[in-house]
């Protein structure tokens, strides 16, 4: 409600200017510092001044004098050299934020463009861990922000079922386990196939490692699956959809789903990458070297200036000269797919479906299903990777930008996030064994090769345990059933707020003492703020059968309403409506800044907010009819709020604690 009244008083200003002074100025607004000069200040007036030539006070006041009634504020007034300062319409912001909290999100409009995000994928190769686990969470909570916003979202995870890790693993059942493909099937059917692999994988870093010359073996892998057919094609097959099978699983834990898995071995099988290629090279994007080290690999020049004599520019090999194409060149491919700009598709099968239905469709080369959903042709695309992987995104949209596609490259855009690492006394816990100067460190990197992490599904029973173990501590007459959903949302608000709390620019430094708090700005916390306020009205409902308690705000008259807002009370009542109100505010700049911490950080705040407004007003007591339906419906609207937030970090709202 908060950023539709900063909206109605920014367009006023800037109609008033207009008119007034034929003038366009953009109109920046913020919070005053003290609740007594008012909730939206503007220093628009600073710049007019110079424009005007004349005091910015003086305008202040003349815009003030003149700009007329605005929805939604009560009053406009100066403020020190020549602020302008609006005060909020308190009662009506209380009504239009009721209503505003129990319509929800907005729908998205059938001519809305679609965006793609990506988000999770994850090697098919081995389980998946904790770093993993920051990508999904995130992906989904911006996912989730953007459809509440009305935007049209289709999410796709991509397989990369052809590279380097998937062949490691396919070299290890073959060289280090001597394994048939019917013996490697027979094991992926086994729950924890994820977790052997982690295993293997290790295995064969370690193999690779102790003597170079096995390398080769790695490249005949490689290029044996992109080539397809063949054992080892057959062997990376069954790996890669088990595992993706053991990966749906995690993530639905989590409750994170998906719309489409792209498979790499589609973009090379159906040639969408023989049709980048054929694009590239006629467009001189890329070039082929004769002498040097770059000899034999289709290369894309990225250095500006031409190269002096003798010297090479600054290059990202695309195919290498045994001819086989690097990731970056298969992303290229499937991010002019996004865009619609191949002049390709695949062929789309049912992978899989969730307990609602949902399909979870998968890209195929040949037995393709009707009616799928129409994937691609985005407006924009979001590509959710590491900070590590800066630089091959920026060669992506570079070779967008060479191909001509101006507009693509400009949509293309790299949803960074910093790494997960673990303290060192987490890693200890794991039982890895720790060189002093990695103990001495603030952190210890994660390393897949090396199977050391924090596999996500013995994360995720770990948090389940303990929280199943408070459940059953605080409800032991409550139904097993009931107990173990009570726990399971505990658990998973616990990690998702954990990982999305913090920016993300930040390292978080993993630890199970600090994830598994109830206590602080943690998930639980922001969820028992919920349950007390459920259980007011679960009280209240045991008192008064008849109490409305899904719309407690009939029974406050609007003149009861504006005199308690306007009372002794009623800046305390009013902060916390004014925060309670501004969830859409939050969800506008997470969304643009692409950062849900900052929903995060505000379900904390209304949280802490409402605990302190809890203890100092006893409403089941309060003995005013009008004073406590009043307390009861900013309790219900605070209610709403948190649900609301908690879901769009995907995180559920239990009825106990």
């Amino acid at each position: 409600m908060y950023h539709v009244v900063e909206a109605k008083f920014r367009e006023a200003i800037r109609r008033f200017l207009s008119e007034r002074y034929g003038l366009d100025a953009a109109i920046a607004l913020e919070r005053p510092p003290r609740l007594e000069l008012g909730e939206l200040a503007t220093p628009v007036c600073f710049e007019l001044a110079r424009k005007l030539r004349r005091a910015p006070r003086q305008i202040a006041q003349e815009i003030a004098n003149a700009i007329g009634p605005i929805e939604g504020v009560a009053k406009v007034e100066v403020a020190g050299g020549g602020y302008l300062n609006a005060y909020l319409d308190r009662g009506g912001f209380f009504s239009l934020a009721l209503e505003a909290a129990r319509s929800g999100a907005a729908e998205p409009g059938a001519e809305t463009k679609k965006i793609i995000v990506e988000h999770t994928s994850i090697n098919p190769n081995k389980a998946a861990h904790i770093g993993h686990l920051r990508n999904a969470v995130l992906g989904d909570a911006f996912v989730r922000l953007e459809r509440f916003s009305g935007r049209r979202v289709q999410v796709q995870n991509y397989i990369d079922n052809t590279g380097v890790q998937v062949a490691d693993v396919v070299l290890g059942f073959l060289h280090l386990e001597n394994k048939t493909v019917d013996e490697v099937r027979r094991l992926a059917e086994a729950p924890k196939f994820d977790y052997l692999c982690w295993d293997l994988y290790a295995r064969v870093t370690e193999f690779l490692e102790a003597d170079k010359e096995r390398l080769a073996l790695r490249v005949r892998t490689l290029q044996a699956l992109e080539e397809g057919g063949g054992v080892e094609a057959e062997i990376a097959e069954i790996v890669a959809t088990a595992i993706l099978r053991c990966h749906l699983r995690t993530m639905d834990r989590l409750g994170i789903r998906y719309d489409l898995l792209a498979r790499e071995s589609d973009i090379l099988h159906l040639k969408f990458w023989e049709a980048a290629f054929r694009q590239m090279k006629e467009r001189g994007v890329i070039t082929r070297p004769h002498a040097g080290k770059y000899a034999g690999c289709w290369i894309m020049a990225l250095g500006e200036a031409p190269a002096e004599e003798g010297e090479e520019t600054e290059a990202k090999v695309i195919v290498r000269s045994n001819g086989t194409v690097t990731y970056v060149g298969k992303d290229i491919a499937y991010q002019m797919w996004k865009f619609g700009l191949l002049g390709l598709d695949f062929v789309y099968r049912t992978f899989s479906r969730y307990a609602d239905g949902h399909a979870v469709w998968t890209t195929a080369t040949e037995r393709g299903e009707t009616g799928a959903p129409e994937f691609g042709r985005a407006s924009e695309v979001y590509n959710v990777i590491d900070s590590r992987q800066a630089y091959l995104q920026n060669v992506v949209s570079a070779a967008l930008r060479a191909l001509g596609f101006v507009e693509a490259a400009e949509h293309s855009i790299h949803f960074s996030y910093e790494m997960v690492a673990l303290t060192p006394r987490c890693a200890r816990e794991m039982g890895y064994e720790l060189p002093a100067e990695d103990a001495a460190r603030p952190y210890v990197e994660v390393s897949g090769r090396r199977g050391m992490g924090v596999k996500a599904d013995d994360l995720l029973d770990r948090l389940e345990g303990a929280a199943r173990a408070e459940v059953d501590a605080r409800h032991p007459e409550d139904a097993e059933a009931e107990r173990a959903k009570t726990a399971n949302a505990v658990a998973i608000g616990a990690l998702r707020y954990f990982l999305l709390k913090y920016t993300r620019n930040t390292v978080i430094a993993f630890d199970f003492h600090d994830a598994l708090s109830f206590e602080g700005e943690t998930g639980p916390y922001v969820q028992y703020a919920i349950v007390r306020a459920r259980n007011i009205f679960r009280k209240l409902a045991e008192q008064e059968a008849d109490f409305p308690t899904e719309m407690p705000e009939t029974r406050v008259p609007a003149a009861a309403r504006d005199a308690l807002l306007a009372g002794a009370d009623g800046d305390e009542f009013w902060e916390l409506l004014l925060l309670a109100g501004s969830l859409g505010s939050q969800v506008d700049a997470a969304a643009v800044s692409q950062e849900p911490a900052f929903v995060a950080k505000y379900a904390f705040q209304l949280a802490q907010e409402f605990n302190v407004f809890y203890h100092r007003h006893h409403i089941l007591s309060e003995a005013g009819a009008e004073r406590k339906a009043f307390l009861l419906a900013l309790a219900g609207l605070v209610e709403r709020q948190l649900v609301a937030a908690l879901a769009l970090l995907g995180i559920e709202s239990p009825e106990k604690m």
